[in-house]
């Protein structure tokens, strides 16, 4: 499993096959180093800032200790788009030439199901704990975004996450905001441990972490040079807030149950 931030870049070799149950068509394909990836693309409808949520969300998601794929920089070059006959996966490829995020594809991994797969208390609480925290919309019953792998449980996907990032006139509202849709999160329920996660969580992910994750964006994901002290500032902030969102996750829980 992949640790620290030393993320490797890819050359990506072979496109395989479209997911075609993703809005913005991922795909597996095989880069120079032999391994498949899930190939996120630059080119596809959130463009970089899906790219910026699914990274900076799987670092800290990986600095809790929880289970991520390792994530790679994977380069795309221009010859792909030229010989796909799918008119909207060609254009797709065109437009996300350069720097994509590749996630290694975990072969024969089963979809997550809260019934078939029970979760302990602790892992629970810290993965809702991390989508309040990261203002991730997509963790529910609907859409998990987690997988069974060798009988252990990896998160994918957090693409969905900073949403904030899609109005940035608000950004220090939203940083200090409860966060209201944790109430359909698929592991609320379970999520007995919330102000112990915090408490964690507060002493390892640290200012100089968050800088280092932010740092590690490519520069030419951002669309302005202010943005990266944006993201910095933003997660700072809300992490220095989070009573405020696991009250609001702690009061969701007692209503649902």
């Amino acid at each position: 499993m992949q640790t620290g931030l030393n993320l490797r870049e890819v050359h990506i070799t072979r496109y395989v096959t479209p997911l075609r149950e993703g809005g913005s068509l991922p795909a597996i394909a095989e880069a120079d180093d032999a391994f498949l990836y899930v190939l996120k693309f630059r080119g596809a409808g959130q463009g970089t800032k899906a790219l910026i949520a699914d990274f900076v969300g799987g670092e800290i998601a990986r600095k809790l200790g929880l289970r991520v794929p390792e994530m790679v920089f994977a380069y795309l070059d221009d010859r792909f788009g030229k010989t796909e006959p799918d008119e909207e996966i060609q254009d797709l490829l065109k437009f996300s030439v350069g720097l994509n995020l590749g996630i290694h594809y975990l072969s024969g991994a089963i979809t997550f199901d809260p019934v078939l797969h029970p979760v302990d208390a602790g892992t629970a609480s810290e993965i809702v704990w991390l989508d309040a925290f990261l203002t991730n919309v997509d963790r529910t019953a609907k859409n998990t975004n987690m997988l069974m792998w060798h009988r252990e449980l990896w998160l994918i996907d957090h693409g969905a996450s900073l949403y904030f990032h899609h109005n940035w006139d608000t950004w220090e509202k939203q940083a200090i905001s409860p966060f209201k849709p944790i109430k359909d999160h698929v592991l609320l329920k379970y999520a007995t441990r919330l102000e112990a996660v915090n408490a964690r969580a507060r002493e390892v992910i640290t200012e100089s972490f968050v800088d280092e994750v932010v740092a590690a964006i490519p520069s030419d994901w951002l669309l302005e040079d202010d943005d990266r002290k944006v993201y910095s500032d933003f997660l700072k902030i809300r992490l220095k807030n989070s009573e405020i969102f696991v009250k609001e996750a702690e009061d969701a829980r007692e209503a649902l149950i």
